[in-house]
C-alpha cells in the first residue's frame, strides 16, 4: 500500500469518527428532568427532515380532541442567561415559539390556557412543552479537513474560538389526555438554528426563526 492510499484511507477513518462529534438529536445526559420519564423515546425523522426522539401511545387520536391546554412554553429549568445568551433572547424565543405552537394548535382545536378554561363537555388534551436549553457548539469537521496538516489546524481553530458554531435549542414536550390524565404522546427535540462565526459571538432569537418555522411544520403534521 503506498502513501497517498495511507493517507486516503487515515482520511476516511478519521472522518468517520468525525462525523459525529455533533449530535443530532439530544443526548440523554443532557434530559432536563421536565418530562414525568423519559421511557420508550425512539429516533424518528419528521416531516421537515429532522430528527427527534419521540414516543407515541398506541391509542393516540389527534382527532380524538376538540380542546387543548396550553398557555406557553416554559423554561427549564430555571434560566442563567450569561454574555452569549442573555434574558432578552430567551424570551424572545419563548414568546415565538408559544405563539407558533398556538398558531398550529389553532387551526384544530380550540386552545384554552387553563383547564378550569375548558368548556363542559369537551374532549381536552393538555400540552406541556418547555425550552431547556439554548446552546452554541462547534460543528464537526468536514471531510475535507480531515488530512494530517488540516486536521491539526482545525482542532487548533475550535479550541482557539475561530471554529464556525451550531446554535441549538433543545425542547421537550408532552401530551396528556385530560380525562385519563396518562400521556399520550411525548417528544425529546434538538433544534439547529443559524451558524456563529466563533465562540464569541452572541446567541439571537433570529438565528432561531427559521428552524421554528420548520418546527411548526412537524407539529401540524403530527396533529393532523
Amino acid at each position: 500500500m503506498n502513501l497517498s492510499r495511507n493517507l486516503l484511507v487515515g482520511a476516511t477513518l478519521a472522518a468517520l469518527m468525525l462525523g459525529g462529534c455533533t449530535s443530532k438529536v439530544t443526548e440523554k445526559e443532557q434530559y432536563s428532568g421536565y418530562l414525568s420519564n423519559y421511557n420508550n423515546l425512539q429516533e424518528v425523522e419528521t416531516p421537515s427532515g429532522g430528527t427527534a426522539m419521540r414516543w407515541v401511545s398506541p391509542s393516540w387520536n389527534p382527532n380524538a380532541y376538540d380542546t387543548v391546554v396550553f398557555n406557553k412554553l416554559e423554561l427549564y429549568p430555571a434560566p442563567k442567561p450569561n454574555e452569549r445568551v442573555n434574558q432578552q433572547t430567551l424570551t424572545d424565543i419563548q414568546n415565538y415559539m408559544t405563539n407558533k405552537a398556538k398558531s398550529s394548535l389553532g387551526q384544530k382545536y380550540r386552545v384554552v390556557s387553563s383547564a378550569s378554561a375548558a368548556p363542559a363537555g369537551s374532549k381536552t388534551l393538555i400540552m406541556r412543552a418547555a425550552i431547556t436549553g439554548v446552546n452554541a457548539e462547534n460543528e464537526g469537521m468536514k471531510w475535507y479537513e480531515v488530512v494530517p496538516i488540516a486536521a491539526v489546524v482545525g482542532a487548533t481553530q475550535a479550541a482557539t474560538g475561530h471554529r464556525d458554531q451550531e446554535t441549538t435549542l433543545f425542547i421537550e414536550a408532552e401530551f396528556i389526555d385530560a380525562k385519563s390524565n396518562q400521556t399520550v404522546a411525548k417528544v425529546v427535540r434538538k433544534v439547529f438554528g443559524g451558524t456563529l462565526d466563533n465562540e464569541s459571538q452572541k446567541v439571537t432569537a433570529k438565528d432561531f426563526k427559521a428552524a421554528i418555522d420548520k418546527l411548526g411544520s412537524d407539529f401540524q403534521a403530527f396533529m393532523k
